[in-house]
């Protein structure tokens, strides 16, 4: 044991970085989008997270909502089947620190996942098995795109009170 904490630090290879992952801190958020509520929980823990461009690619997953109450949000029996597929799929994700958790938002029917991606392939095949192998409570759909400046997540961030 004691071996293991005194050893040698691993020198860096070049172009090699070293990333602490932040630990995630939520805020909540509200505001309404096309006349409906939007409720979202944001990772407020990347607002001033550096080095951004080794997370550049933008994931968003959409899962679509089946039984609903009003203003498109979905039921307690809905979000009971949902809420630990994205739970498991946040996980899953996050994997080996190839993405970083950014917003959960509930919206006109619909609940959408956004992480930050390092390596976008392995994202890409982890959420096509699921597809595949019908391993999903509710019918959804992804988008990736290489964001290096993160101007997609900037107005989240922008809403966070200091």
């Amino acid at each position: 044991m004691l071996k293991k904490l005194f050893r040698k630090k691993e020198e860096l290879k070049e172009n090699e970085v070293r990333v602490v992952l932040p630990e995630e801190e939520y805020g909540v958020l509200e505001w309404k989008e096309e006349g409906l509520p939007c409720v979202a929980v944001l990772n407020s823990a990347l607002k001033d997270f550096e080095p951004r461009k080794i997370f550049s690619w933008h994931l968003s997953v959409i899962i679509d909502f089946d039984d609903l109450i009003e203003n498109g949000m979905p039921s307690q029996e809905e979000r009971d089947i949902v809420d630990p597929f994205c739970d498991k799929l946040d996980e899953e994700i996050k994997a080996g620190g190839n993405a970083l958790f950014l917003i959960r938002e509930t919206w006109n029917k619909t609940r959408r996942l956004v992480w930050r991606v390092y390596d976008p392939d392995i994202a890409h095949e982890h959420l096509q098995y699921i597809v595949d192998h019908h391993r999903h409570p509710r019918p959804f759909d992804w988008h990736m795109e290489q964001d290096m400046e993160w101007e997609q997540a900037k107005w989240y961030f922008e809403q966070i009170k200091t």
